[in-house]
């Protein structure tokens, strides 16, 4: 025991010496989560709209101001021909154009179907959804308008009919923000990010400068090693999630609405796999260089993408959800939105909890032994 303290404190001296170390520890999440915090925003807050008004009529413009004051749409300028248009869209000027047709009026005041064309840049499928939705919204309210106006004026004795009226509750995110939904993601991440790619880089640092030929000869047995150089870093994760989690309430105003405890304690769980990743990433690589492109692209690269971090997984071919099933940060990422969104605890996620003890418990285990058989 007192061999494994002694190897600790030897590791966090030389942590010591390399004050940048501490800084991509300790200062690199902050950092990292507020650019990310506020990139990772996929709320459509207004959308960039021309009109191609060919009617020019009172009745074309009160339907263009219902879009300009809806507070959805900004109106950037009004074009004269297809090809300004396309222009706009293909430059990125415009996300919406608006095509009012020469007998968009008379239509109206003859009782006949009225067509407008709205055409989107689908580029971006996501965004170009919710833009379709608010100019569904608007055209069909605008519509009503109509109609009820014409039942006014004509002195129709109008009987209203039963109808049904939604009254929507959104739970956890009521303003229905995505950056809500990303943060907490976003804190996995990074986790992730400290945890496997530092692991991987300081133990194969210690072969580059030639200690670990050192380290090898002295009379430590190779599970005091192993414990000896993933202990700091459980500690500085730690420290970095208490971190993260702070500036994620004072920068974002999310707090922790579950139990906090059992957000550690999970913490706790998924650094076991990835303090294993980074174990096994090291005794595959013989340079840093080496060891920093296959955590990146071999594991992290994997892990983000198949998580449900960005993506949701319901959404995935049957295939890649399969596959998705032995991603430790999965689980983590279930536990940690729920916890910090919903207010959830053990006694709701207790089988995501225990997924990640036996996974992590296996990915260490498998790269303690690998790592053992390097030594000797």
């Amino acid at each position: 025991m007192k061999s494994i303290l002694e190897f600790i404190k030897k590791e966090f001296l030389q942590f010591k010496r390399d004050p940048r170390m501490f800084a991509l520890i300790l200062l690199a999440p902050v950092i990292q989560l507020t650019f990310l915090g506020f990139a990772a925003n996929l709320d459509v807050d207004f959308v960039r709209t021309i009109v191609f008004d060919q009617d020019k009529s009172a009745e074309s413009r009160n339907f263009v101001a219902k879009f300009s004051s809806s507070g959805y749409f900004k109106i950037e300028k009004y074009v004269y021909t297809y090809d300004e248009i396309t222009k706009e869209i293909d430059d990125g000027s415009a996300l919406l154009a608006l095509v009012i047709p020469t007998d968009f009026e008379k239509n109206i005041i003859r009782r006949r179907t009225a067509s407008v064309q709205a055409i989107i840049n689908g580029s971006d499928g996501n965004t170009a959804g919710i833009a379709a939705g608010y100019v569904q919204n608007i055209v069909s309210n605008y519509s009503q308008k109509i109609i009820l106006d014409f039942i006014n004026k004509s002195g129709i004795k109008f009987k209203s009919a039963s109808t049904i009226s939604p009254e929507t509750r959104v739970w956890y995110n009521p303003e229905l923000r995505t950056r809500n939904f990303m943060v907490p993601g976003i804190v996995g991440l990074l986790l992730s990010l400290i945890t496997l790619i530092l692991t991987s880089l300081a133990v194969v640092k210690e072969k580059e400068i030639g200690t670990m030929e050192q380290l090898i000869v002295t009379p430590l047995k190779p599970y005091q090693m192993i414990i000896g150089k993933l202990v700091p870093f459980v500690v500085l994760s730690f420290a970095a999630v208490i971190i993260i989690l702070t500036s994620m309430w004072f920068i974002f105003g999310i707090p922790v609405k579950g139990d906090i405890w059992f957000l550690f304690l999970s913490s706790f769980l998924y650094i076991l796999s990835t303090l294993g990743l980074g174990l096994f990433v090291s005794t595959i690589s013989k340079t840093q260089q080496q060891a920093m492109m296959i955590s990146i692209f071999a594991v992290m690269m994997p892990m983000i993408f198949l998580s449900g971090f960005a993506f949701p997984i319901e959404n995935m071919p049957k295939s890649i959800q399969t596959i998705s099933y032995i991603i430790p940060l999965r689980y983590f990422n279930e536990i940690i939105r729920g916890v910090i969104l919903k207010g959830l605890g053990i006694t709701d996620l207790w089988f995501n909890a225990l997924l990640l003890f036996v996974m992590g418990v296996m990915i260490l285990i498998f790269s303690s032994l690998r790592f053992k058989s390097r030594l000797e």
